[in-house]
């Protein structure tokens, strides 16, 4: 399955590349609660999903990001100056599964959600960061549903 947002901001590829280090993903996604850096590239966090590896990769256009370690083989990318919108930061996030139970889907599409508003907050962006976004309580839901099917 694959989300997109896009984030009405003007940010180049080096842009991301310089301001969205692993240590600042906290920063940008509430999705992240603790970040373990491990090298310059690779980190541990804590998610709502549980812990996993990320690692961090420069393409055209901006970042991907991989959890090698996550059963469902979650990516996504943060990319400016490519179509459809070259003038915005695309967030794509993909995984592995064509079907999955719909609390997780509902947190993929929080995920793209979290991205986007906290690009354009740290930017500075006229739309308010919390622009799209849902309250915290379906995280609260998200999570405790994860640790109960996990337990």
């Amino acid at each position: 399955m694959e989300f997109f947002a896009i984030a009405n901001i003007n940010m180049d590829q080096e842009d991301i590349r310089e301001k969205i280090t692993l240590a600042a993903l906290p920063e940008y996604c509430e999705s992240f609660a603790l970040v373990d850096c491990l090298a310059k590239d690779s980190c541990e966090v804590e998610s709502i999903w549980g812990r996993f590896q990320v690692t961090r990769q420069e393409i055209t256009g901006g970042l991907r990001f991989t959890m090698p370690t996550c059963p469902n083989c979650f990516t996504w990318t943060i990319t400016s100056g490519l179509p459809p919108t070259p003038e915005k930061v695309v967030i794509h996030s993909t995984f592995n599964r064509r079907e999955h139970e719909q609390w997780f889907i509902e947190s993929m599409e929080e995920f793209v959600v979290q991205w986007k508003a906290g690009l354009e907050g740290k930017a500075g962006s006229d739309i308010p960061p919390d622009h799209g976004a849902r309250s915290s309580n379906i995280r609260k839901l998200q999570l405790s549903t994860y640790t109960r099917n996990n337990d």
